[in-house]
C-alpha cells in the first residue's frame, strides 16, 4: 500500500438473528467476545474459548481457580433470543465446555460462586413478552446435580448486584424498592432474606476477603464508596463532597396520587432551593427511561435516568415533577407488567395524573407546564403531547412517534416479535402504539427533539420523523444531533450543550423573562 492511501473497508457480514446493539453497532462474527487466558507474569495471552458462532462475557473465576462460569450466547435465530446460557470450562487452553443451565436473560447478569465452590448464583429475567419489564431474581445452582433454586421469588422486586457475604452462606445484593435500592441478605440454606439498612440508594455490590463494598447515592450526593458492615455504612470515598458543600440543591418529596382509573401511583416532587410555599411555580414533569427502572432518591451523573436533570431545573426555578408511572419497576411484576402491548396509555394517565395533583395543591401554575424526557421518557413525551395540549413546552431526547418503522431499525427485536408480534401479523396493534406520529396533527406543543446520530438503542430517526412532522404541521421545533454519540452522551462538551439547552428550551416558553 502506498503511502497516505487508506485500507480499504470491508463490508460487514451479518448472519445472525439479533444484528444490532448500541455501542457495539452491527453484530457480526467479528464483534463476537470470546475467553482468553493472560499470563500476568509472562504477558503470554491464549484463547480458551474460540466457537465464531457464539459470543461469550461475564466470566467468573471458581474459588479454587480451577474452572470458569461465564455466559454463553449461541447467537441463533429467534427461539434463543432473550436466554442466557450458563457454562463451565477448566481454566486451561484446550478445555471444553460444559453447559450448565440455560435461564431466560436477566436486565444485568452476574456470576457469583460460593466459597466452597459447589454453587453457582446468578439473575434470572422472565420469559420473553416480559423483558421489557424485568425484574432480576436471584437463584442459585447446585454445580454437580445441576438443581436450582430460585431465592427472591417471593419478594416481588428487582434485585442487582449479588456479592457473597463474608460469612459464606448468604449473598448480599441490592433491591429496588419503591423509590429507594436498598441493601439485603439471603441465606443460601432457608432463603429468608434480611433487610440491611434504612431508605437509601445503593448502586452495586462488591465482595472480597471478607469485606463488602457498595456504591451509595441520595438526593443530595452523587455516588460514593462505602463499606457495608452489620448493615450499616461507613463512607470509604468523598469526591464529590466539597463541590456539592457549595450547591444549593432542591428538596426531594415523595408523593402518592391516584390515576385516572384508581390506580395508586407515586413519585417524587422537587422544589426549588428557594421555594415559596403558595407560590404556583413553572412546573416540568421529566420522566424516566425504561420503562424498566425508578425514579429514586438518588443524584447520578450519568446515564438516562432523570436525577440530576430534576435538580438541573429545580435550581433554575421550576418544580419538578419525576412520576414512576405504570411500566416502572420498585412496585411488583404486576405493576410493571400492566402496560403490555399497550404503550402509551396507563403510563400518559399516570403522568397527566400527576400534573393534576401539582395542580391541585397550589404547587404548579397550569398556564407554565413543560414535559421531557430521554429514551422512553422521551417516547412518552411525543405520547403525551399527542394526548393533551395543555403542556407549553417539551423535550423529546432519543424518543419515537412511530414505532413501526423502529423494527428492524433498533436493538429490540425480541421485545417487538414477543409482546406487539411482526407487524405483518397485527399491524392494527403497531399502528395503535405509534400514534404520536399518525396522529401528529393533534400536537400544539413547541418541541426540542435531541438524539446521537450512532444510537441504535432508540435510532435519531425517531426524533427526526417527528422533528418534521412538526415542522410540516407548522409547530415550532428544533432537532438537535450530536456527531458520533450513542444512546448515553458522553462527549463532555455534547453534555454540557444539552443542559444548556434543555434550560434555553424551558425558559423560553414557560418563563416570563428567561
Amino acid at each position: 500500500m502506498r503511502a497516505g492511501e487508506e485500507k480499504a473497508p470491508k463490508p460487514i457480514v451479518i448472519d445472525s438473528f439479533q444484528f444490532k446493539a448500541d455501542r457495539d453497532g452491527y453484530l457480526s462474527a467479528a464483534s463476537r467476545s470470546h475467553l482468553y487466558l493472560l499470563e500476568v507474569r509472562s504477558g503470554a495471552c491464549e484463547p480458551l474459548t474460540a466457537d465464531s458462532g457464539r459470543k461469550e462475557s461475564l466470566p467468573a473465576w471458581s474459588p479454587d481457580g480451577e474452572q470458569i462460569a461465564y455466559v454463553s450466547d449461541p447467537m441463533k435465530g429467534p427461539e434463543q433470543t432473550g436466554i442466557d446460557e450458563i457454562d463451565v470450562i477448566a481454566a486451561r487452553a484446550g478445555s471444553t465446555a460444559r453447559p450448565l443451565l440455560t435461564t431466560w436473560s436477566p436486565n444485568r447478569q452476574k456470576l457469583q460462586w460460593t466459597a466452597d465452590g459447589t454453587r453457582l448464583a446468578f439473575l434470572h429475567g422472565a420469559e420473553a413478552k416480559f423483558n421489557a419489564y424485568i425484574m432480576d431474581g436471584l437463584a442459585v445452582l447446585e454445580v454437580k446435580s445441576g438443581e436450582v433454586r430460585r431465592l427472591t421469588e417471593r419478594l416481588d422486586r428487582a434485585v442487582l448486584s449479588p456479592a457473597l457475604a463474608a460469612d459464606g452462606r448468604s449473598l448480599e445484593f441490592a433491591v429496588e424498592d419503591d423509590g429507594n435500592q436498598y441493601p439485603a441478605r439471603v441465606t443460601l440454606a432457608s432463603a429468608a432474606i434480611e433487610r440491611l439498612g434504612g431508605p437509601m440508594v445503593v448502586h452495586e455490590l462488591a465482595a472480597a476477603a471478607g469485606h463488602t463494598a457498595v456504591l451509595v447515592s441520595s438526593d443530595r450526593a452523587p455516588v460514593e464508596v462505602h463499606a457495608l458492615e452489620a448493615g450499616q455504612l461507613r463512607p470509604l470515598s468523598a469526591h464529590n463532597q466539597a463541590l456539592f458543600g457549595e450547591l444549593q440543591l432542591g428538596s426531594v418529596e415523595d408523593i402518592s396520587f391516584r390515576s385516572r382509573d384508581g390506580t395508586a401511583v407515586h413519585g417524587q416532587l422537587v422544589k426549588p432551593p428557594d421555594y415559596v410555599s403558595g407560590r404556583r411555580y413553572p412546573t416540568i414533569v421529566w420522566i424516566h427511561g425504561g420503562p424498566n427502572g425508578q425514579d429514586d432518591h438518588s443524584l447520578e451523573l450519568q446515564g438516562y435516568g432523570p436525577p440530576l436533570e430534576r435538580q438541573l431545573f429545580a435550581t433554575h426555578g421550576f418544580v419538578v415533577l419525576a412520576i414512576n408511572y405504570r411500566g416502572s419497576t420498585g412496585r411488583g411484576a404486576k405493576f410493571a407488567r400492566s402496560i403490555l402491548a399497550d404503550w402509551g396509555h396507563k403510563e400518559v394517565e399516570d403522568l397527566l395524573a400527576g400534573v393534576d395533583y401539582a395542580v391541585g395543591k397550589g404547587i404548579a401554575d397550569p398556564a407554565r407546564l413543560g414535559i421531557g424526557g430521554w429514551s422512553y421518557g422521551g417516547l412518552l413525551t411525543d405520547y403525551t403531547i399527542a394526548s393533551d395540549t395543555r403542556f407549553k413546552a417539551a423535550i423529546s431526547g432519543a424518543g419515537s412517534g412511530n414505532q413501526l418503522s423502529t423494527y428492524g431499525a433498533d436493538q429490540y427485536i425480541v421485545e417487538y416479535n414477543a409482546e406487539l408480534g411482526p407487524p405483518w401479523r397485527n399491524p392494527a396493534l403497531w399502528l395503535k402504539v405509534s400514534y404520536p406520529f399518525f396522529h401528529a396533527d393533534r400536537i400544539r406543543t413547541p418541541t426540542l427533539f435531541l438524539g446521537g446520530d450512532k444510537d441504535f438503542n432508540v435510532p435519531v430517526a425517531g426524533g427526526e420523523q417527528m422533528y418534521q412532522a412538526l415542522r410540516t404541521l407548522g409547530v415550532p421545533a428544533q432537532l438537535i444531533v450530536y456527531p458520533g454519540e450513542y444512546h448515553v452522551l458522553t462527549r463532555p462538551s455534547f453534555l454540557l450543550d444539552r443542559f444548556r439547552r434543555y434550560l434555553d428550551w424551558m425558559d423560553k416558553y414557560l418563563k416570563d423573562k428567561p
